[in-house]
């Protein structure tokens, strides 16, 4: 259950309409935003139930199956760096029915692949439409809604914790249901009826704003930063199952340098007044560097250890998809509740959310990693009240998460700076599926048996708890109260 956490508060479009007041069938336009963000949120938390059938019936490594969830992962991390800025530069409706009919597309294409190759470049394609959609939605939501627009995003935080729910179960009961033979493909085909309402909506109300004159495309940035996240990425999910060879780790440490010139390239151009996809005056902020720093620890161990997670169930101990999903079901019910409950305490407690949050995670790990550590192999109800523990503190941190991170940015830093955020969220994750997937594959492979998986989810389990540990600590560089939003 890889968990993408899209943040309403904060967009990267330049907003226009702030003064304005709410449109007619208004309503109606948010339906369309919200299926779209739906669409996101479900592909990708649903792929990990299903990827052992994935595997037995196309076939591939365990490398492929880490691919299944990075290769999305990845693809929307680079597209997120220049998503939002061609909604600045051609409009965020026209953008955003681009970025949702592609994306149905590759679902049709993922639901068709006759191979593993196939449907990995359709998960690729997919992310790099999610990727341009996704920014645009919460502009939208300001330009349908003017000053009322609070109301609106007041559907969002729900929407996070339902998602999270069905993502994993939807994929386990149509994976059992087998309709007219579809088995897993179904989870990319159900994407179909959902995205064509959501393009209809969206034609018929969305308003279609002008777009910002004088606006240029960083392409090159984007092509660098790309190079050096799969040059960093390509080595850890594939490394293992090759043996290490000395181009691999070469790749990996030459990453660095190509991140680092991206980085540099990005400083030049801002002091030259040139088009830039990073706004580099927010790393002046300790703040924002924490929050950068909390982001990747904590999105790496939730996206790693979910998959692990997944994978254990069905190809350690056997769970089919359904009973594995209903496994994982408490882990997503904690995290809708928790989404709830901070949302209540946030105002009042700003960051010392994110601790408890934390804190109930570090409680739900530390009682698996003891299940784990016992003799006997761990049943569906004795992993509940530990998953149901975890999912309560994930959810907690979700509401007031990047609201606390910007809060101390200046206004014009913010849609950069939350662009950024977002990327690098999903870099982490894609990140997290690479070394925590290599951690369990390393100790298990497919017919060792129960005993010697839950040996490697323990392993697992054990990075999950250092890294929980290390984004407790991380927390107290940011701001102690979420930004103020406008009213």
């Amino acid at each position: 259950m890889t968990v993408t956490v899209d943040h309403p508060p904060l967009e990267t479009s330049t907003i226009t309409t702030d003064s304005a007041g709410p449109l007619p069938r208004r309503w109606w336009g948010l339906l369309a935003i919200l299926a779209a963000t739906l669409l996101n949120l479900l592909d990708a938390t649903i792929v990990n139930v299903a990827a052992p059938a994935i595997r037995g019936e196309l076939g591939g490594s365990a490398a492929t199956v880490q691919w299944l969830s990075a290769g999305y992962t990845l693809a929307m991390a680079i597209g997120l760096l220049t998503g939002g800025r061609l909604g600045d530069m051609y409009g965020r409706k026209r953008v955003l029915m681009i970025g949702l009919a592609g994306f149905l597309i590759a679902s049709l294409l993922c639901g068709a692949a006759g191979s593993i190759e196939l449907l990995l470049a359709g998960r690729v394609v997919q992310g790099s439409f999610a990727a341009v959609m996704v920014p645009q939605c919460f502009g939208l939501i300001r330009d349908l809604f003017g000053r009322e627009f609070g109301k609106a995003y007041a559907a969002f935080g729900p929407l996070i914790g339902v998602a999270t729910i069905a993502g994993p179960i939807v994929a386990g009961l149509l994976i059992d249901a087998d309709l007219l033979g579809s088995g897993w493909r179904a989870i990319f085909l159900m994407n179909l009826p959902l995205g064509v309402v959501a393009l209809a909506l969206g034609a018929w109300i969305l308003p279609a704003a002008a777009p910002l004159p004088g606006l240029t495309l960083d392409l090159r940035g984007a092509i660098v930063a790309g190079a050096g996240l799969g040059m960093l990425l390509y080595p850890l999910v594939e490394g293992r199952a090759a043996g290490w060879p000395s181009w691999m780790i070469a790749m990996a440490i030459a990453s660095i340098p190509v991140l680092g010139l991206f980085a540099l390239d990005q400083v030049r151009r801002s002091r030259a007044g040139q088009a830039a996809l990073i706004e580099t005056s927010v790393f002046a902020k300790r703040s924002y560097t924490s929050g950068i720093g909390f982001i990747t620890v904590f999105f790496g161990g939730v996206g790693g250890f979910s998959l692990a997670v997944g994978l254990f169930l069905q190809m350690g101990l056997g769970f089919s998809a359904l009973r594995a999903s209903l496994t994982m079901a408490p882990w997503a019910i904690g995290a809708f509740l928790g989404s709830g409950v901070s949302a209540g305490l946030a105002p009042k407690l700003g960051r010392k959310v994110l601790h408890l949050g934390l804190g109930g995670m570090l409680l739900g790990l530390i009682a698996l990693f003891c299940q784990f550590s016992s003799a006997a192999t761990p049943t569906a109800l004795a992993l509940a009240p530990a998953l149901l523990a975890y999912g309560l503190g994930m959810g907690m941190i979700f509401v007031p998460l990047f609201g606390i991170i910007v809060g101390e940015l200046d206004d014009h830093e913010i849609g950069s700076a939350s662009g950024l955020l977002e990327s690098f969220q999903q870099g982490a994750a894609a990140l997290g599926v690479a070394i925590l997937g290599t951690v369990f594959f390393s100790g298990f492979a497919l017919g060792d048996g129960p005993a010697v998986a839950v040996t490697a989810i323990r392993a697992v389990t054990g990075v999950a708890i250092a890294l929980t540990v290390a984004s407790f600590a991380v927390v107290y560089g940011l701001p102690k109260q979420a930004a103020a939003q406008p009213h």
